[in-house]
């Protein structure tokens, strides 16, 4: 099954982005599963790598990189970087700057779409 995740929230301050987060990882880990996540809005901020957390809090730096390692693809809206000051550079490893053009094609190649 192909699933396209959108997550359009922050990624500290509500759950959305989180427990998206961990949708997207537990798809990807399954057998038969494609999973593509597009990173909107204030979510964009997700997929800045370096991440520091307090000691036993979540950390989507290392979510997102868990999509990753079980070949789920992420895009960040290069809009959106450019508002927060967001540099390809200042992504996590596997994550690229895309576009809305990108996520139209995700959007018709997905049997699933979750918005979050």
């Amino acid at each position: 099954m192909n699933t396209l995740l959108i997550l359009n929230d922050a990624p500290y301050g509500s759950e959305r982005t989180y427990n998206g987060a961990r949708l997207a990882g537990a798809l990807a880990r399954q057998s038969g599963n494609e999973v593509r996540v597009f990173l909107i809005g204030d979510a964009a901020a997700a997929a800045h790598r370096l991440q520091k957390v307090p000691t036993g809090f979540y950390n989507l730096e290392v979510m997102l990189g868990s999509v990753v390692s079980h070949a789920g693809v992420i895009g960040v809206c290069g809009t959106c970087m450019d508002a927060r000051g967001i540099s390809v550079e200042d992504l996590i490893p596997g994550a690229h700057r895309s576009t809305l053009d990108e996520l139209t094609q995700w959007t018709v190649w997905a049997d699933k779409v979750l918005v979050f």
